[in-house]
C-alpha cells in the first residue's frame, strides 16, 4: 500500500488516539526516515508505533536497521535487547557498527552472544568481528574465530573475509599468517593487498611493503590513497629515495587525486631521505591540510633542523583554525627544546593549558625537556610533581634535566624513586643517570650504576653507557681504569676513544694521548676533533713546535676547527659574539660594559688565569685575549640589556665549553650585578648566582687536574642522598 507523503504528519498528529496504521505503511515510513538519516522522524515514528499499540518488535529489524543508518547505535541496541529473535542481518550490522564506532568489545560480546543462541555467522559477521578481535589485540580469541569460520564453512580464500583476516594477524605482528591467507585468496583487490602492505609497514618489514606494491603494479591493481600512504611511508622509513621518487612519479603518471593521507605520507618521505624543501613543496600542495599533515610537516621540519620555521609552522596552523593535538604540540616543544627557546616554550605551555592538553603526559614530557633544556630546572620540576601518574618517559626527561644542570644527586634521587614506582629502566634512563653523575663528580655512584647495567640490566651497557662511564672515569683522574674499560670491548668506537682523549687533555697526560691519538685516526685518519685535542694538548704543555706541526697536518688535510661563538636572545632576537667581536651595532657600548664588569670584578678577586690561553704569545697579551672571550661579551651585553627587567635571569649559549677563565669571571659577576646568570655550553648547563656556581667548581678543578683533591663539597652534598647498593635493585 503507497503512503502519501503526508502519512509521517497525520500519524504524528493521531499518535495519542487510537488509530493504528498498518505493518506496511510503518515499514514505508521506516524507510523513508533512512533514506533522510532523519533521526528525529524515525524516533516520531517509534513512538507512535508504541502508543498506537502496533507490535512494533514485528519491525524491529527495520527500526534496529533506520537507527543505525542515523547513527543512533544506542536506540538500535535497545530494540535489538528487546527482540525475540533478531535477523541475523540485524546481528551483523549491530556488529560492524560497533566496530565502526570504537566499540570492540561490545562488538566482541554480540558475536559470542550471537553463537551462544545458534545463530550461523556468516562472512559478513566475520569481517567485523576480526577486526574487533585485532583492535583489542586478542590474539587466542581471533586465532579462534578463524578456526570458526573454516569449520562453518565460511570461504576464507574470499577477498572480503580475507582482508579481514589478513589486517587482524598483520596487527598481531603474525605476517607469515597473514602472507599466508594474502596468497590463497583467488581474486585480490585492492583493500586485501593494502591491508598486507599496512601490515608489513606497520611491522617494520618495509621491503617487503615495497615488494608487494610493484606486484600490485605488475598485477593491473589500482592503488588507493591508503596503499600509496603506506608504501611511502616504508620508503621514508629506510632512506629509498629512489622507489620514493618513482612511486610519487606513477602517482603523477596516472592522474591519482592525492589524498590528505597519501600527501603527509609524501612530505614525510622526503624529510627522512633528506630533502625537506620538497616536504615544504608538498604541505603547500595540500588544498586543507588537517591536524595530521600539520603535526607531520612541523615533525619534518624539527627533525631536520628547521625548529624556527617548525614553530612558525605551529603558529599558522593555529591562525588557520586547525586545533594541534598532543602530538603537534609536544614536537612544537622538541623545537623550542632544541634551541633553548623559553619564552616561546612558556606560550606553548600557556596554550596547552588554554585547550586542556596540560595534563597530557606526552605534552607534560615534553614540557619537562624543554624546561630543563632551558636551565628551568625549578619550572620542570613543578610540571614534574603535578603529573598524574609516573611514566617512564617523564621520569626519564626529568633525570636527564637534572643531568643537563649539574643536579647530580637529585638525579639518583629520581632514579630510585622511578625503581620504587615499579618502573624499570631503560637504555635512555642509564645514559641520563651516568651524565649527571660524569657533571657533578659523583665516581662512586656512577661505578654503583654501571656494576648494576652489567649485573642486572637485560641489554647490558651500550656504548652511550661506555662513554658516559669512560668520561666520569677520565674527567676524576681514572685514565688508566678508562683506558682499560675500552680495551676490553671488542670494537670500541672512535667517541669512546676521544672521550678518554679528551681526559688526557684535562690531566696533561701526554704520551697516553699520543697512543690513544693513533688509534682514533686508525679508525677515522680525517677526525678533525683529534687534531684538535692534540693541538690543545700540546699548547697548554708549552710544546709550540708540536703545535705548529698539527695545525699544518690539518690545513694539508683541509681540516678547520670550529670557532668559540656564544649568543644571547634579547627581546626575541638572537645576537652572535666571537671572540674579540666589534661587529655589534653596540659595540662600543657592549666594550664599555664589559670593561666596567672587568674593573669591579677585580675588586673582588678576579685574576686572569692564563692556563687557558693556548697560543704563544706574551703574559700580558695573554691577559688582554681573556678580557675579550665570546661568553664575557655575551655577558656584558645580557647585563646591560637587563637593567629594567627586575630578576630575570641572564641566559647566555656557548657552542663550546665555558672557559675555565669566564666561568670565574662570571661568578663574580652574578654578585657584582645581583641577577642570576645561565650559561648552556656544549655539555651542560651553568647557574652563577651569588658568586658560587651550581657545578661547584667542578669545571675548573677538572683543568687544573685538582679535581681529586678538591671534590669535598661535593661528597658533604651527595652525603645527602648517597645511593647504596641494596636501593639498586631490579624492577
Amino acid at each position: 500500500m503507497r503512503v502519501p507523503k503526508t502519512a509521517l504528519s497525520s500519524l504524528v498528529r493521531t499518535q495519542h488516539t487510537a488509530a493504528r496504521a498498518p505493518s506496511d505503511a510503518y515499514a514505508s515510513l521506516l524507510r523513508r526516515c533512512a533514506a533522510e538519516r532523519s533521526l528525529e522522524k524515525a524516533r516520531r515514528v517509534h513512538r507512535h508505533m508504541k502508543l498506537s499499540g502496533f507490535r512494533h518488535l514485528s519491525l524491529g529489524n527495520k527500526l534496529v536497521d533506520v537507527y543505525l543508518k542515523c547513527g543512533a547505535i544506542e536506540d538500535a541496541r535497545e530494540v535489538f535487547d528487546a527482540m525475540p529473535k533478531p535477523h541475523p542481518v540485524s546481528w551483523n550490522a549491530m556488529i560492524s557498527s560497533c566496530v565502526r564506532c570504537s566499540r570492540s568489545r561490545e562488538a566482541v560480546d554480540l558475536y559470542k552472544r550471537m553463537l551462544w543462541e545458534g545463530v550461523r555467522a556468516d562472512e559478513f559477521t566475520f569481517s567485523s568481528v576480526l577486526r574487533a578481535f585485532s583492535e583489542l589485540g586478542l590474539v587466542a580469541q581471533g586465532g579462534a574465530a578463524h578456526g570458526c569460520l573454516v569449520i562453518t564453512g565460511v570461504d576464507a580464500t574470499n577477498a572480503f573475509v580475507g582482508s579481514a583476516l589478513v589486517d587482524m594477524y598483520a596487527k598481531f605482528g603474525k605476517l607469515r599468517e597473514a602472507r599466508a591467507i594474502y596468497d590463497r585468496v583467488c581474486s585480490k583487490d585492492v583493500v586485501l593487498t593494502t591491508a598486507l602492505i599496512v601490515g608489513y609497514t606497520q611491522n617494520g618489514e618495509y621491503s617487503e611493503a615495497i615488494q608487494l606494491f610493484r606486484q600490485v603494479l605488475k598485477d593491473g591493481l589500482s592503488p588507493n590513497d591508503f596503499t600509496f600512504a603506506s608504501v611511502l611511508i616504508a620508503c621514508g622509513s629506510i632512506g629509498d629515495l629512489r622507489w620514493g621518487l618513482s612511486i610519487h612519479g606513477v602517482m603523477e603518471k596516472f592522474g591519482f587525486k592525492l589524498g590528505c593521507s597519501s600527501q603527509t605520507s609524501l612530505l614525510t618521505m622526503y624529510s627522512r631521505c633528506g630533502l625537506i624543501d620538497d616536504s615544504i613543496k608538498v604541505f603547500e600542495s595540500i588544498a586543507d591540510p588537517n591536524t595530521v599533515s600539520w603535526t607531520a610537516i612541523i615533525g619534518c621540519l624539527v627533525c631536520n633542523h628547521r625548529e624556527e620555521l617548525a614553530l612558525l609552522m605551529l603558529q599558522n596552523m593555529i591562525n588557520d583554525s586547525v586545533r594541534p593535538n598532543a602530538f603537534t604540540l609536544s614536537t612544537a616543544l622538541r623545537a623550542c627544546s632544541a634551541l633553548a627557546l623559553f619564552e616561546q616554550g612558556k606560550l606553548i605551555h600557556a596554550f596547552t593549558t588554554k585547550i586542556g592538553l596540560d595534563s597530557n603526559r606526552f605534552v607534560c614530557a615534553a614540557l619537562i625537556d624543554t624546561y630543563g633544556k632551558c636551565g628551568r630546572i625549578g619550572m620542570a620540576r613543578i610540571i614534574f610533581d603535578d603529573l598524574p601518574g609516573l611514566d617512564l618517559v617523564s621520569v626519564n626527561c626529568m633525570i636527564n634535566a637534572y643531568a643537563q644542570n649539574g643536579h647530580g644527586v637529585e638525579a639518583i634521587r629520581a632514579f630510585e624513586m622511578m625503581q620504587v614506582a615499579g618502573l624499570e629502566p631503560n637504555d635512555a634512563t642509564f645514559t641520563s643517570v651516568l651524565s649527571a653523575c660524569g657533571n657533578a663528580g659523583l665516581l662512586e655512584e656512577g661505578h654503583r650504576v654501571f656494576s648494576f647495567i652489567i649485573d642486572c640490566y637485560k641489554h647490558g651497557p651500550s656504548s652511550d653507557h661506555y662513554a658516559c662511564m669512560i668520561d666520569l672515569l677520565g674527567r676524576s683522574g681514572k685514565l688508566e681504569e678508562a683506558e682499560g674499560l675500552i680495551t676490553k670491548l671488542r670494537s670500541p668506537d672512535k667517541v669512546l676513544w676521544r672521550s678518554l682523549l679528551s681526559a688526557c687533555k684535562i690531566h696533561g697526560k701526554l704520551d697516553m694521548a699520543k697512543r690513544v691519538a693513533r688509534n682514533i685516526l686508525e679508525l677515522d685518519p680525517g677526525d678533525d676533533a683529534t687534531y684538535i685535542l692534540l693541538s690543545n694538548i700540546y699548547a697548554s704543555l708549552g710544546q709550540w713546535n708540536e703545535v705548529i706541526n698539527v695545525k699544518s697536518a690539518m690545513r694539508r688535510m683541509n681540516l678547520k676547527k670550529d670557532p668559540a661563538m656564544s649568543w644571547i636572545e634579547v627581546d626575541r632576537e638572537f645576537h652572535t659574539f666571537m671572540a674579540g667581536d666589534r661587529g655589534h651595532l653596540k659595540a662600543e657600548e657592549i666594550y664599555k660594559e664589559l670593561e666596567g664588569l672587568i674593573t669591579r670584578t677585580k675588586e673582588l678577586g678576579y685574576v686572569p688565569d692564563t692556563r687557558y690561553v693556548l697560543q704563544e704569545m706574551e703574559e700580558l697579551e695573554k691577559e688582554r685575549s681573556l678580557y675579550y672571550h665570546s661568553e664575557k661579551l655575551a655577558v656584558a651585553f645580557g647585563v646591560m640589556s637587563s637593567n629594567d627587567k627586575g630578576d630575570i635571569p641572564i641566559t647566555i649559549f656557548k657552542n663550546l665549553r665555558v672557559c675555565g677563565d669566564c666561568h670565574s669571571w662570571i661568578k663574580l659577576v652574578s654578585q657584582v650585578v645581583g641577577k642570576e646568570i645561565i650559561a648552556r655550553d656544549a655539555k651542560r648547563f651553568h647557574h652563577f648566582k651569588d658568586g658560587l656556581c651550581s657545578c661547584n667548581d667542578y669545571c675548573i678543578y677538572v683543568f687544573a687536574g685538582l679535581w681529586v683533591q678538591n671534590r669535598s663539597s661535593l661528597q658533604n652534598e651527595a652525603k645527602i642522598g648517597r645511593i647504596h647498593k641494596d636501593t639498586i635493585t631490579h624492577s
